[in-house]
């Protein structure tokens, strides 16, 4: 049977990492350089995010007729007075998704947006 030895003499000392050391002019130019991407990325958004503005298009400008919760109102009520001929629930709905209302509680003198074809 063979066995191996290891001695003192087959193990290197670590050496410590080499410390970078940037010049004035060293730290002036890695500045410049990571910063050449952010002022590319401003000038782009700056080109390209006034185009919808400035670009003569006419924009519709939404009108709704809103509804203002008095003490006891309910989505129910208010889908029921607004149209009274179409099912609540889907009146509901469009009222929830056209006011973004995650749930059913309203607040006293909230103003909700009643959907075009619902109003008068």
């Amino acid at each position: 049977m063979s066995t191996i030895t290891f001695g003192t003499a087959a193990v290197l000392p670590a050496r410590p990492a080499a410390r970078l050391r940037l010049t004035v002019r060293g730290r002036r130019v890695l500045l410049g350089l990571a910063s050449v991407p952010l002022a590319a990325g401003i000038a782009f958004a700056a080109l390209s995010g006034g185009s919808a503005a400035a670009s003569g298009a006419h924009v519709a400008a939404a009108s709704f007729e809103t509804v203002t919760v008095m003490p006891g109102d309910t989505l129910w009520s208010i889908a029921t007075t607004v149209a009274p001929d179409a099912d609540p629930r889907e009146v509901i709905g469009e009222i929830s998704r056209l006011n973004m209302l995650t749930g059913g509680a309203l607040q006293i003198g909230d103003e909700l947006a009643i959907p075009a074809q619902y109003s008068e």
